[in-house]
């Protein structure tokens, strides 16, 4: 089963997401990630076991410290880390789970599935999220050129 761009847009829709994998360090793409979508309007709930802060912000030790109210999940984390995770927000009830390109593995896909949830993978989130600009918007263009964009 592909991502469809349905489910894309089910996901982004709230504007509201908790990220697993945000990394303490600004150059590591997990900080890059949620600086972006931040800049951009999300709400965004980094999750770190090991920080309480990331950029002055306070950043949540795992999923059940998140809110009740957030049901969107983006996983940055590596995939060894992924489906315990997936498993964690299933049984929390996020029922949207969008896995990061290279996140993801075969069990991870198999395992969000089973869970009956919204699930994206395979796709760059920075490539979706509006505005789009820089090198994403160039990628996602020559994905669009090539018809593999998701329909």
């Amino acid at each position: 089963m592909k991502t469809s761009r349905k489910s894309i847009e089910t996901f982004l829709e709230p504007r509201k997401m908790a990220i697993t994998g945000v990394s303490r360090d600004p150059k590591k793409f997990g900080n890059q990630v949620y600086t972006t979508l931040k800049k951009k309007g999300y709400e965004v709930y980094p999750v770190n076991p090991m920080a309480t802060e990331i950029n002055g912000e306070r950043c949540y030790q795992n999923l059940s410290e998140i809110p009740s109210h957030v049901s969107n999940l983006l996983i940055l984390s590596s995939r060894e880390k992924t489906v315990p995770i997936i498993k964690d927000a299933i049984t929390r009830g996020m029922n949207n789970i969008w896995i990061q390109h290279k996140s993801e593995s075969p069990e991870a896909i198999e395992v969000a599935n089973s869970g009956n949830v919204n699930l994206v993978f395979g796709e760059c989130i920075l490539m979706f999220a509006e505005t789009v600009e820089g090198f994403h918007k160039f990628h996602r263009g020559v994905k669009k050129f090539f018809g593999a964009l998701p329909k």
